[in-house]
């Protein structure tokens, strides 16, 4: 069967990528942005694989951002890096660092230069789904060497934020910006015992938000112990077995009393208002302050393998940049899509098989970027973002076109 005939998320999709809210490498014509959202240069590279020299690569792309030795010298640098799924959950012939994690090379390359930068500590950060093992047997489970990644720089730590995991009680970090779902978080002491905040991402596409970026890695930082579906009633579950389904994608039910509750209870349920928004609060209280997105290789279609119809691809392409919404903007315009697109359109014109839909029978995605614009984290205007390096056209990677079989993957 022809891959564009599975029945996935954009199934209802027509048209070509460049139609119905796709990037349109003229302007955009969105409603403005929030004056106050800053702005910050993106870089883009070009990387046709992991076996390029990817130190050098990610070297010149920090100085065309204007450099990290300031920002990490003498500081505890924490990476927050992509790994959803299990392990063990592949594309065919494929280890998830060849196709939805974040790869060990690049994760490698950004600790060398993080530590040959001045950083005193980098800590290694996911929190891995229902799991309380240490985040090395993680990695080990799905081919990673952590004991390379460990001489990468000169103190390399690793943490499975899934629960309390080394500390001795939650950092609880309240929301900075206008909270939309949740006012502060409850989350490992590793997001709130650092200095620097790095999200390590992967280019994907996403069942529920359309697209899984900078802004999305952050949902990983939340702790199943608290926001899982199996956490306490009164207090976390130090031991927890499940998913974060119904308490955050859902809002089924609360996340134990210990920690904030929402601002407001009878607020929309369906998860492509919910886990945007989610996402948003999420920055505001943990503040993204280096957005690195690996799009050497990765998935269309939806984030993993579990995903209906997604499959492998080789984007070949690297984007950094200092502010989580400027660099997602490029990012996405990157994979072809309009970072200013409205809820339903483009790359938020959404479809999960057996899925939840919103009160006006349909399913879609709010735009996570003009969210995060609005409480002013960053600009998604791409008149006002300066692209460093390769630009868009010459990096632009058609993910639609590669979903639906209409281009050479």
């Amino acid at each position: 069967m022809s891959e564009c005939r599975h029945f996935t998320r954009r199934q209802w999709l027509a048209g070509s990528a460049l139609t119905s809210g796709a990037i349109s490498l003229g302007r955009a014509e969105p409603p403005a942005p929030a004056p106050r959202a800053p702005a910050a240069p993106v870089s883009i590279a070009k990387c046709p694989s992991y076996d390029q020299d990817l130190v050098a690569v990610l070297s010149t792309m920090f100085d065309q951002v204007g450099g990290v030795a300031g920002l990490v010298r003498g500081k505890t640098v924490t990476i927050k890096l992509n790994l959803t799924g299990s392990p063990r959950t592949r594309f065919p012939g494929h280890l998830p660092g060849a196709t939805h994690w974040v790869h060990p090379g690049v994760v490698g390359a950004c600790c060398h230069l993080l530590g040959k930068a001045g950083a005193r500590r980098i800590r290694l950060v996911e929190s891995c789904g229902g799991r309380v093992a240490p985040l090395e047997d993680y990695l080990l489970d799905a081919g990673w060497d952590p004991k390379a990644l460990s001489s990468s720089a000169p103190l390399v730590e690793f943490e499975n934020t899934a629960n309390l995991g080394t500390g001795k009680r939650y950092s609880r970090l309240k929301v900075s910006t206008r909270p939309y779902i949740y006012p502060g978080f409850d989350l490992n002491h590793t997001y709130g015992d650092t200095d620097v905040f790095v999200s390590l991402s992967k280019l994907k596409n996403h069942e529920e938000c359309g697209i899984t970026l900078t802004l999305k890695n952050s949902f990983g930082i939340t702790p199943n112990s608290i926001y899982g579906d199996s956490a306490g009633v009164d207090e976390p579950n130090e031991a927890p077995r499940a998913g974060r389904e119904s308490v955050l994608h859902l809002g089924r039910r609360q996340p134990p009393k210990s920690a904030p509750q929402e601002v407001d209870f009878q607020s929309d349920r369906y998860e492509g208002h919910r886990l945007p928004r989610i996402l948003v609060d999420l920055a505001g209280a943990r503040p993204i302050d280096l957005a690195i997105i690996d799009g050497i290789t990765s998935s269309v279609g939806g984030e993993g393998p579990w995903v209906p119809g997604s499959k492998p691809v080789t984007p070949g392409v690297l984007v950094l940049g200092k502010n989580p919404v400027s660099t997602d903007a490029v990012a996405a315009a990157v994979m072809g899509y309009d970072p200013r697109a409205q809820r339903g359109q483009g790359a938020f014109h959404v479809y999960k098989e057996k899925g939840q839909k919103a009160a006006d029978g349909r399913q879609w995605a709010d735009n996570v970027m003009l969210l995060a614009e609005a409480v002013g984290i960053g600009s998604a205007d791409l008149d006002r973002i300066e692209v460093r390096g390769l630009s868009i056209r010459e990096a632009l990677y058609d993910f639609e076109a590669r979903w639906r079989g209409q281009a050479r993957t």
